[in-house]
């Protein structure tokens, strides 16, 4: 005889057998409840039910007699395998049908009209982000906060998500490793009340952006939306004021690598997102503005049409955008290439020839060139990322690779005002050296400028703040800096690509044509030695003789003259600038320590 007792105290609560039942090993018996809380008590065997020794509402001790059974030969199946032939249970069949509603298939309408713009689904552009099958969603049952006017069927069928996609997973995890990938990502649905910001995908972006903080995880915003959402109702509040996402977002800058992408509308709340990013990269039919046209007209400002606010040629110009696409796959594959410059160095590496470098730069000292070819030739093929290429364009800014090692180049333009650094370029190139600086990476300069751009229309432009601005970065850089003179390198200019001065890079070398001084050399000349000019009469004798004074100042400022006094490094073939790049960064950087850094957002 095989005796059944009870594992707890409690109450009997079903009977699932009676008398003369044949039962399989493991099959229910009864229930006992303790604490609201149902215990299930099986056959330890099988066997023919002989006796049940209580009834449903007895209350019974630990170790009690429950059923008594007689051994029996049950033909069964034993595996706790499921049984695949049954109906699905309702809590998995009510869950697969609400996950069901997060797809986009679930909305074949909204779908159908985000593609007739020629516009990707906010999963489509996170799929595409991702690598495949690394996406760990948060909050995707989340709905807007409108239950007291909308049926909460609709709000699940129309609301998925509350309009705003968040989770973690990878990126480029098969260059650098799963770990070294992860990454949080926030997608705004457009197809969902215009990719508004809700209350409940507030708490949303809370969450994640706190995960980003807590977890040093890089953090990719598609900020496409109108801003804040009037409609939700089922909030106690009066101001909103206390909406923590754009405290959490700001709070990234410099701690880890933030991406915006914008595409078509971005609006007000979703724009002040997007302006807090590390970089901005947009499509060619986005509109970036701080106002959408209901709060311009509300404010008494006019009526405008969308597409008339921060249209992407405004944008583009004035330094808000850093990287400008074709569409949001574009931007996808950009977003991706920015991100792999934090997630370390690449062991696969390529080379171009060197030789050209040698030619790059003219033998004429005032013959102009385009020195983006020596950025693509020094750098590894391919690895080149420029930043704001139609704002500030005497200044080059750009993230590229050196035999696999991540670093920032910061280069002046000979072909815009003669490589001057004007209010703009010193603004840029600050905050590139800032990006730089915050996420440890390295800074090669390319140095050519006859200094900063001088005269009436540049003191408007607030030069001695700005300007200066570019010392204040240099002075506390934490990342090493290595300095190529390729041409000019004439005052305080020269002196601000430098970090300050000469002795702060790692290592200062020039090209053969490097030339280096206080100022340029036609306004040494002028200024220093006016008088002895202009006690010669003849004009032909004159201009001679200030030929000949500028030769001269050239033969001191030519970089061969300067390194014998020992104040640059050396004088390097251009072929060798690879080289004395990776010599010059070869030791191990130590990791910042102490107080933290962000980023400027201008």
């Amino acid at each position: 005889m095989i005796t059944v007792t009870s594992p707890v105290a409690g109450t009997v609560s079903h009977i699932a057998v009676s008398a003369g039942d044949t039962v399989a090993a493991g099959a229910a018996l009864m229930h006992v409840e303790v604490m609201k809380m149902e215990h299930r008590v099986v056959a330890p065997e099988a066997g023919l039910v002989d006796d049940v020794t209580v009834a449903v509402g007895d209350t019974i001790e630990a170790g009690a007699l429950l059923v008594t059974l007689t051994p029996v030969e049950v033909e069964v199946n034993g595996s706790l395998e499921a049984d695949t032939t049954a109906s699905p249970r309702r809590d998995l069949q009510r869950l697969a049908e609400r996950k069901a509603l997060l797809a986009d298939d679930a909305r074949p309408d909204a779908v159908a009209r985000r593609h007739e713009q020629g516009h990707r689904t906010a999963r489509e552009n996170v799929a595409d982000l991702l690598d495949d099958g690394s996406f760990l969603e948060y909050g995707g049952l989340a709905v807007a906060a409108q239950r007291s006017r909308r049926p909460l069927e609709e709000l699940r069928a129309a609301t998925p998500a509350d309009g705003l996609i968040t989770g973690t997973g990878t990126v480029n995890a098969e260059l650098f490793g799963a770990q070294q990938a992860r990454v949080t990502v926030a997608a705004y649905d457009y197809t969902v009340l215009a990719g508004t910001q809700g209350y409940t995908n507030h708490h949303k972006k809370d969450r994640l952006f706190r995960l980003a903080h807590d977890q040093r995880l890089p953090l990719v915003v598609f900020a496409e939306g109108g801003g804040g959402r009037p409609g939700d109702t089922d909030v106690l509040a009066a101001s909103w004021l206390d909406a923590e996402a754009f405290h959490l977002f700001a709070r990234l800058s410099g701690h880890v690598p933030t991406v915006a992408i914008v595409n078509g509308r971005c609006f007000a709340g979703n724009a002040a997102l997007a302006g807090c990013a590390d970089v901005l990269i947009a499509t060619e039919d986005s509109n970036l503005g701080m106002a959408g046209p209901a709060m311009i007209e509300g404010g008494g400002l006019g009526v405008h049409a969308s597409e008339d606010i921060g249209p992407i040629e405004v944008q583009r110009t004035n330094g808000v955008v850093d990287v400008v696409v074709a569409d949001e796959a574009e931007a996808v594959a950009e977003a991706r290439r920015y991100l792999s410059y934090f997630q370390g160095h690449l062991d696969d590496w390529s080379e171009h020839a060197q030789q050209p470098l040698r030619t790059a730069v003219p033998e004429d000292r005032k013959l102009v060139y385009d020195p983006r070819p020596i950025l693509d030739t020094v750098a590894d093929p391919g690895t080149v990322f420029e930043l704001r290429r139609d704002f500030g364009r005497g200044m080059i800014t750009a993230l590229a690779r050196v035999r696999g090692r991540p670093l920032g180049i910061l280069a002046n333009d000979p072909n815009h005002l003669g490589g001057a650094i004007d209010a703009d370029g010193a603004d840029k190139a600050a905050r590139f050296l800032q990006l730089c600086d915050a996420h440890e990476l390295p800074v090669v300069v390319l140095c050519d400028t006859p200094g900063f751009m001088v005269g009436p229309d540049a003191e408007r432009d607030a030069g001695v703040r700005r300007f200066s601005r570019m010392f204040v970065v240099g002075a506390n850089l934490r990342v090493p800096l290595v300095v190529i003179v390729t041409r000019k390198a004439y005052g305080l200019g020269a002196q601000a690509m430098m970090g300050g001065h000469l002795a702060v890079p790692v290592l200062t070398v020039g090209w053969p044509t490097s030339e280096l001084g206080p100022m340029g050399l036609e306004g040494a000349v002028r200024l220093g030695f006016r008088r002895e000019l202009e006690a010669i009469d003849d004009p032909v004798e004159r201009e001679e003789r200030e030929r000949e004074m500028i030769a001269l100042a050239y033969a001191n400022a030519e970089g061969l003259n300067v390194a014998s006094f020992a104040e640059i490094d050396d004088v390097i073939d251009p072929a060798d600038t690879r080289d004395h790049i990776a010599a010059a960064l070869s030791t191990p950087h130590r990791a910042h320590a102490g107080t933290r850094r962000f980023i400027d957002t201008w």
